[in-house]
């Protein structure tokens, strides 16, 4: 019987890992191995699940793959993950993979074909997460045709967005949309985003909305897809090309020193997202005093702050953030911001 594997694909911020936190919070026993895509050499999603003192989720059932993106280091990094995981005495119930926020789904679930896994792996099911308030504010648009005309229609406007681009081959790879942040939505924004997203998609593709990525594992996993067998009948932007690169994104690991004043440091991050290209920070932080460690997170100018564990016996108690951007933006100015 073959082991069923679960892409978890989604835009930067869109609560990834935090639907899987409650996927392995609500297990039942099931036994699930993750391999986790990050962008940056900063391990801050690994670190929040490993860190989560669930029954089960041990630091050998957490993979991380932090050498490049994915969807580019399949034959690399990718399947060798894969092969060691189901050669193990023991093999998972289940694997969960999640994806970077820059992924394209489709160069990955191809490779689930490759003769090595084919016929021990295969792809139950690929879930979208849709962070609700960005896509209902026009963040990101559905419709490329619309998008293209509206273009070209306005020389001020950018003909090539690689931002939507990937948003939208993630929509177009999906079994199930998760509409998540669903809570800071009113009722009938949140029916508006819901019917749009499932004008974008196929029929067939389940639009699903979930509050701090608190949604039934029964609803992700066993869908039984075999998506490794209908993956090339899916659009996307990069049809036809041999590969994909991430030269429009650029990463930076920013070192702070003891932070003694959270909500200034919230005020600095909101200035180097409003005033330079910046996408995302994540990272955590040692606040002087408190024995819990410090999540940061932010995606555009939402900020979100909490003491997520204590910190190890042994362990450095150090400031550092991840901060992922368009290329071109000012590594030593956003570094500087900071910083001071």
């Amino acid at each position: 019987m073959k082991i069923p594997a679960t892409v978890i694909t989604g835009f930067l911020g869109a609560g990834k890992t935090t639907a899987i936190r409650h996927l392995l919070e609500n297990a039942n026993g099931k036994k699930i191995a993750l391999i986790i895509n990050e962008f940056g050499d900063l391990g801050i999603d690994r670190d929040i699940l490993t860190s989560c003192g669930i029954e089960g989720c041990d630091d050998d059932d957490v993979v991380e793959l932090a050498n490049g993106c994915i969807c580019c280091t399949v034959a690399d990094d990718f399947l060798p993950t894969i092969e060691k995981l189901i050669d193990r005495a023991d093999p998972p119930d289940h694997i969960v993979i999640e994806t970077s926020g820059l992924a394209l789904p489709k160069p990955l679930v191809k490779a689930f074909n490759w003769p090595e896994i084919r016929s021990r792996v295969t792809v139950d099911g690929v879930v979208a997460v849709v962070d609700g308030p960005a896509f209902a504010a026009g963040q990101f648009a559905h419709d490329p045709d619309a998008v293209q005309a509206a273009r070209e229609s306005d020389e001020a406007l950018d003909h090539d967005s690689p931002l939507e681009e990937v948003f939208e081959d993630q929509l177009h790879c999906a079994d199930i949309i998760v509409l998540n942040k669903s809570d800071l939505l009113e009722s009938d924004v949140l029916d508006r985003v819901r019917s749009e997203l499932q004008d974008a998609t196929s029929s067939s593709v389940k639009v699903v909305h979930s509050s701090h990525g608190n949604i039934d594992p029964a609803v992700l996993l066993g869908v039984s897809g075999a998506v490794e067998d209908v993956i090339e009948d899916r659009w996307s932007h990069h049809d036809g090309e041999d590969d994909h690169d991430h030269d429009d994104f650029d990463t930076i690991v920013v070192s702070l020193g003891d932070v003694t004043d959270s909500s200034a440091l919230e005020a600095r991050i909101q200035d180097v997202v409003e005033n330079h290209a910046i996408l995302r920070v994540k990272g955590f932080v040692h606040v002087p005093g408190k024995p819990m460690r410090q999540l940061v997170q932010a995606v555009g100018s939402r900020v979100q702050q909490y003491f997520d564990r204590e910190w190890q016996d042994g362990e450095v108690r150090e400031s550092r953030l991840v901060v992922i951007g368009q290329t071109g933006f000012d590594h030593v100015a956003v570094t500087a911001s900071l910083q001071q």
